[in-house]
């Protein structure tokens, strides 16, 4: 045995994955084998714009060339974005609650945290309104926000949405740019948080361990999102009485509210916010990384299927049981070693698919989806001609593929494709179970859709009261934005390369197909459609 060999036996077996799954099929290893790399130590999480991202980048590119994609960047395979970074500074921030004339301050980290989104001023003084979830709904006539005196302070709210408005819908007006919209219209001038454990991903006492690293924000001014937006924060909802003393309201009562599916209260806090924000500010380039198949019909191949993954993660961070690279294995290491799978299989393939194939790495996606939505506004092939995205984001393949979640099943074509794709594979469709986390919004996809585009996404899937729920559910606990979601974990190898299989196979119908996918009429986001 060769030392190659050796070395990739060795490393599947730390990653939990038996002796017998070496010999199974090669295209297991070889997936297997881009993860080894992209969330190896030395690429150190991979952070936008590090020097860990960009050999990740450079090995991507030179996994499309071997497939034999045409490179469609605008400088290779690379599409270079310019992103404003902002950090806090902690020992010169501070943040003070005031009642009754006398001030106490909030432990930043245990209590609650600042960001550095928008236009951080240096200091803030300002009332605070609780405003239940800060949901204004045009299209319904639903605005939480009338009759309230917001300008010139402070917006506090819980995280969610209202029981009443569908799915998508909420789904959307959850998104940072739309809720600081109906904010800023209304005249706040900054928006702070209170998750809802019941529906947070991450417990507090991880989450809070990243505040003071570094954010990234898209250089082109033509991108903000979130101009006059002067202070943002989130407050534990275990210490969140601490910010509601005084006003007659406390969190175990809002929490039950939002548990029933009952409306939120809204009414003035009875503290001012005073705090100090400190922001060390510099710049950084990080690329997309862009090829394509060419179709092969000569009509069709002018129009483009998207299959996306993106390639960044979180770097280096405060130590969890004292690992502070966070390699991001699943997330999404495993999404860019399927791009570049799907890409070589399609292009060894005998018959080329009609339309024409897209894959992109993105970057910036953790710093908010910042790669896609650059891609979308300053695309490197006409907008009008992309037809479909298929994004591959964290589909989590920790136990066999029987069911496979998709978020977008109701909303487009799409659904029918991949209906039929997984029927003939002998898998179940699910549509999204835990329709609060708002996973439709949280990846790439969201940043096609808001262009129109269709697009779908996905998970593996699982029934409620299974194993596989459990699996999925303590992985999001413990592993999700971690330096434990390493490949020292077990994967199903076999399974994440029948998904691949199912992607694949669905990228080909829709390029194949005679029409492009369409929004079906009743779903929200068919508004976008150019």
């Amino acid at each position: 045995m060769n030392r190659v060999a050796s070395f990739l036996i060795a490393a599947l077996l730390l990653a939990g994955i038996t002796a017998a799954a070496v010999d199974g099929d090669a295209a297991e290893k070889r997936w297997w084998t881009h993860i080894l790399y992209l969330a190896d130590d030395k690429l150190e999480g991979r952070n936008t714009g590090s020097p860990g991202y960009k050999l990740a980048a450079q090995y991507v590119a030179s996994q499309f060339k071997d497939a034999g994609l045409e490179p469609t960047g605008t400088a290779g395979y690379f599409q270079d974005l310019a992103f404003d970074v902002r950090q806090i500074d902690e020992a010169q921030s501070s943040w003070e609650i005031e009642r009754n004339g006398q001030r106490t301050r909030v432990e930043l980290g245990p209590d609650a945290t600042m960001g550095v989104r928008g236009e951080p001023g240096d200091s803030i003084d300002a009332s605070a309104v609780f405003v239940g979830y800060g949901f204004a709904v045009p299209e319904l006539g639903y605005d939480e926000l009338a009759g309230l005196d917001l300008h010139g302070r402070i917006s506090v709210l819980l995280a969610g949405g209202p029981s009443s408005i569908p799915g998508p819908l909420k789904a959307h007006y959850q998104s940072g740019a739309e809720r600081w919209k109906a904010l800023r219209k209304a005249g706040a001038i900054g928006v702070v948080t209170i998750p809802n454990p019941r529906t947070s991903d991450i417990p507090w006492e991880r989450s809070s361990l990243i505040w003071t690293e570094p954010g990234m924000f898209l250089a082109d001014p033509t991108l903000d999102e979130t101009r006059g937006l002067k202070f943002t924060g989130t407050i534990n909802p275990a210490r969140a009485d601490r910010f509601l003393d005084g006003s007659g309201h406390s969190i175990a009562e809002l929490l039950a509210l939002a548990d029933a599916g009952k409306p939120l209260p809204k009414f003035p806090l009875a503290v001012t916010f005073h705090a100090r924000i400190a922001v060390k500010r510099s710049q950084v380039t990080s690329p997309n990384v862009i090829g394509v198949l060419p179709g092969a019909d000569p009509q069709l191949k002018s129009e483009y299927v998207v299959i996306s993954a993106h390639l960044d993660h979180l770097g280096v961070g405060k130590p969890i049981n004292n690992d502070r690279i966070y390699n991001g294995a699943m997330d999404n290491a495993s999404g860019v070693a399927s791009l570049i799978e799907i890409a070589k299989s399609l292009s060894t393939a005998p018959d080329k698919p009609k339309r024409s194939i897209l894959f992109a790495a993105v970057t910036g996606e953790e710093k908010g989806e910042l790669g896609s939505q650059y891609f979308v506004a300053h695309p490197t092939v006409n907008i009008k001609n992309i037809v479909a995205d298929i994004n591959m984001d964290m589909y989590l393949p920790l136990f066999p593929l029987k069911y496979l979640e998709v978020q977008g099943l109701g909303e487009s074509t799409l659904g029918d494709d991949i209906r039929a794709v997984s029927q003939a594979n002998g898998i179940e469709v699910q549509s999204d179970k835990q329709p609060a986390a708002n996973r439709f919004i949280r990846s790439d996809q969201y940043s096609f859709i808001k262009a129109g585009i269709p697009a779908l996404a996905f998970k593996f899937g699982w029934v409620p009261g299974s194993p596989e729920e459990k699996i999925f559910n303590d992985w999001l606990r413990t592993r999700y934005h971690a330096p434990s979601d390493d490949v020292a974990q077990p994967v199903d190898l076999a399974a994440a390369a029948q998904f691949n299989r199912i992607v694949e196979q669905l990228a080909v119908r829709v390029a194949g197909a005679p029409t492009r996918p369409s929004w079906y009429e009743g779903s929200f986001f068919r508004r976008f459609a150019q």
